[in-house]
């Protein structure tokens, strides 16, 4: 449970003020870094897959999610919000990520408030993109989006190009940007575990909680 969080999905981070002169470096080899995690990660995103329609159908039978799916399938995003935050979605901590669904000891978090009955109307798919697509459209542009074989970067990767690049001459991730990039990774996060059907309530029109 989230105690008093008015969502049922929480994506924290810490905030590192400073960095040490070769740490302010890290970040132009992280995408080597990250190969470990780039490899495992979508083979599980594909087991993701897999759990989210079987989910679906237990949610039509039972008007319930299956918990040991949930868990998966949550822990999952858990581990991947942690890579993001690493690498380059936020960029904003050297603690390299922990392998994993189940780890919580790190400085990305994601919590999650298991849903003891889930709706039947909302688990329809053409109801739910419906209902998301005004997130959906404000997402591509937060996050990027994928034309073909081009990558059209967001207004995301452009904040942490510049997060990283302060980083890099100054030793300090800007505490305003780190705020904002957050935020968008926040509310990115949230619409990805909407239309996971891990929460039937829809996601807030902004970058808090």
């Amino acid at each position: 449970m989230l105690g008093s969080n008015p969502y049922p999905v929480s994506v924290e981070a810490d905030y590192q003020e400073r960095f040490s002169f070769g740490g302010r470096f890290l970040w132009l080899i992280k995408w080597l870094l990250i190969l470990p995690h780039l490899i495992l990660l979508p083979f599980l995103a594909l087991a993701s897959l897999f759990t989210t329609i079987a989910a679906w159908f237990a949610i039509l039978i039972t008007g319930r999610y299956p918990r040991s799916l949930f868990q998966f399938n949550a822990g999952l995003m858990a581990w991947g919000w942690r890579v993001s935050f690493f690498s380059y979605y936020q960029g904003a901590t050297n603690r390299y990520p922990q392998f994993g669904t189940g780890r919580k000891d790190y400085p990305a978090q994601m919590s999650f408030e298991y849903p003891e009955r889930s709706s039947r109307l909302l688990a329809l798919p053409f109801v739910r993109v419906i209902l998301a697509l005004p997130h959906l459209i404000i997402v591509s542009f937060i996050q990027g989006m994928n034309i073909g074989a081009v990558r059209i970067p967001g207004i995301r990767d452009v904040l942490v190009l510049f997060a990283l690049l302060a980083l890099l001459f100054t030793g300090r991730y800007p505490e305003s940007l780190f705020a904002i990039i957050l935020g968008m990774n926040r509310w990115s996060l949230r619409v990805t575990a909407y239309m996971m059907l891990l929460t039937d309530k829809y996601p807030p029109f902004r970058f808090g909680d």
